[in-house]
């Protein structure tokens, strides 16, 4: 079907009511027929975006593992004796460890009359404080002084790979 250009004729604005010629009219985004003075555009706000759900779950997730305990290197000369005593102090810088636990010691340097620290059985300790605990250990010592090495470790009795 064809339409003629209505160059001649007249429209009625649907906001103001008024007269205005037919070629100056335009539609709205809500379709009323308004002169181009009285053309409002769409308010974004009436269109918002859309907005995707936030994504809950992980891709390939896994379970936490569990750490398993290894042993630490200790301080410079972490043994301490005194004299004619079985009991050494071990300094381990905040340990965490709790009295009754069994340490093993690797690589420690026996001194003074304790020459059993590197048994693979290990040491049931006493907590002194958060740096330190002792043991009683077989030997009595024959001096009053440090000893260990700089490359002794404490740790569990059986380490893992």
């Amino acid at each position: 079907m064809a339409y003629s250009k209505g160059k001649y004729a007249k429209a009625i604005s649907d906001r103001s009511g008024q007269e205005y010629p037919y070629t100056e009219m335009v539609k709205e985004w809500n379709g009323s027929l308004v002169h181009i003075s009285e053309f409002e555009a769409k308010h974004p706000q009436l269109d918002p975006p859309h907005v995707k759900a936030d994504p809950e779950a992980l891709r390939n997730a896994r379970n936490a593992r569990t750490e398993t305990a290894v042993p630490r290197l200790l301080p410079l000369n972490a043994f301490s004796a005194t004299n004619t005593s079985a009991v050494v102090v071990v300094n381990e810088p905040l340990h965490g460890r709790s009295t009754n636990d069994i340490v093993r010691f690797r690589e420690v340097i026996p001194q003074f009359g304790i020459s059993d620290v590197n048994t693979s059985t290990g040491f049931t300790i006493t907590t002194v404080d958060d740096n330190n605990y002792k043991f009683t250990s077989a030997n009595t010592a024959t001096g009053t002084n440090t000893f260990g090495g700089g490359s002794a470790s404490a740790g569990p009795v059986t380490v893992e790979n």
